[in-house]
């Protein structure tokens, strides 16, 4: 094989390629210093587990208006006083250029939930949360609920918007409670994944007859049973001539919620809030499902819950709204609360009257505390 004889570069041709090469190694210089420059230092902010919109912005020192485009984007859509959890905020502050820590609980607040063993168990009311499409009846049906109050009803009281109410029924000549959480249902699971604690017994999902399975439908059904909570299904709106039943316990089937009547395992109950239809059957119903998990609790330990609501109030200062679980909360009873503290002042029921005690599964507002808890957060009743 003949090698080929290399043809010589004329001046002009040597000039022009060194100056190539040069020019390449000048780019190549750059790129690699670019590459080697610092990233722009990611601002890193603390979070607690549960936090609004609003206050998620204000850690973030941005307009609100920012974080909430940015949760649209990735899927939520949440308004500025909506609660969002810790895994949340962790993507949104990483889309906005921050880095989201989980703040620490060991501080000297920090809750010591003793070893107390259960001795005096007794039956509790089941604690309830409606869930649904935002249009298919929600806020009707639990006005609905409120006026079949036997207790309100006698008493002329007026349910207060503390976050939580009691419903009291009679059932086979037995006065029976039902404890509502009127709170965004997301917003309740939220809580429960950030805490581990279940705040809510049964979920009713409100399903509307004439509109059938929508994506909030789908939402709420998957995190009940992801919290593994029975679920009772409120088939609203009947009474609408376009209502249609069957259609939409196909839909509710196709999503894994088979009716009871054709071999399932869900509970369905027809009802018109507008009309107050079949309102008694669907609170005989969730007693029923209550019943089968056999809930209890010990009334004679030191009171234990979680935050359902709080606000600042004028001449009161910090207000929370909790719901006891364990034990019974007395006033004068010092409790720590979340990353803050204080003792029972004042507390009051549902309707707004001033109780002395709240055993479990029972709704109060507290005041005497230091500063405000965060929704979700755990109280417990401690020694002085």
């Amino acid at each position: 094989m003949v090698k080929r004889k290399q043809r010589k570069l004329s001046k002009k041709e040597a000039r022009a390629q060194a100056r190539q090469t040069a020019d390449n190694q000048d780019l190549a210089a750059k790129k690699e210093a670019v590459s080697r420059e610092p990233e722009a230092v990611r601002q890193t902010v603390e979070v607690p587990s549960v936090l609004t919109v609003r206050e998620f912005a204000e850690i973030l020192k941005i307009p609100v208006t920012e974080v909430i485009a940015s949760l649209i984007k990735n899927g939520v859509m949440a308004t500025i006083n909506e609660s969002i959890d810790y895994d949340t905020m962790a993507i949104i502050g990483d889309e906005l250029g921050f880095v989201v820590n989980l703040k620490s609980q060991n501080s000297n607040l920090k809750i010591k939930e003793e070893n107390t063993i259960k001795k005096n168990l007794k039956p509790r009311p089941p604690v309830v949360t409606v869930m649904g499409h935002v249009d298919h009846g929600k806020t009707k049906l639990l006005d609905a609920i409120r006026q079949t109050d036997v207790v309100a009803t006698e008493s002329g009281g007026i349910t207060q918007h503390i976050g939580a109410y009691q419903v009291t029924i009679k059932k086979d000549k037995k006065e029976r409670t039902i404890t509502f959480l009127d709170t965004p249902g997301h917003e309740a699971f939220s809580a429960m994944r950030a805490h581990g604690a279940n705040i809510t017994d049964v979920v009713v999902l409100v399903v509307a007859a004439n509109d059938g399975v929508k994506p909030q439908t789908i939402e709420a059904a998957n995190h009940a049973k992801a919290a593994k909570v029975p679920i009772v299904v409120a088939i609203n709106k009947i009474d609408l001539p376009d209502a249609d039943v069957e259609k939409t316990k196909r839909q509710l089937a196709d999503i894994g919620l088979l009716a009871e009547e054709w071999g399932g395992q869900t509970p369905m109950v027809e009802v018109s809030a507008k009309q107050n239809k079949n309102i008694p059957a669907l609170l005989e119903m969730i007693l029923l499902v209550a019943d089968l998990a056999e809930l209890k609790a010990d009334p004679d330990l030191p009171a234990s819950g979680v935050v359902i609501e709080s606000h600042m109030q004028a001449g009161r200062g910090p207000i929370a709204t909790v719901l006891v679980q364990e034990g019974t909360l007395h006033t004068g009873d010092p409790l720590v609360i979340g990353q803050t503290y204080g003792k029972v002042r004042i507390m009051e029921n549902y309707l707004g009257r001033q109780v002395d005690a709240a055993g479990p599964s029972t709704p109060v507002r507290i005041a005497g505390l230091k500063d405000l808890p965060n929704f979700g957060n755990r109280f417990l009743v401690v020694k002085d």
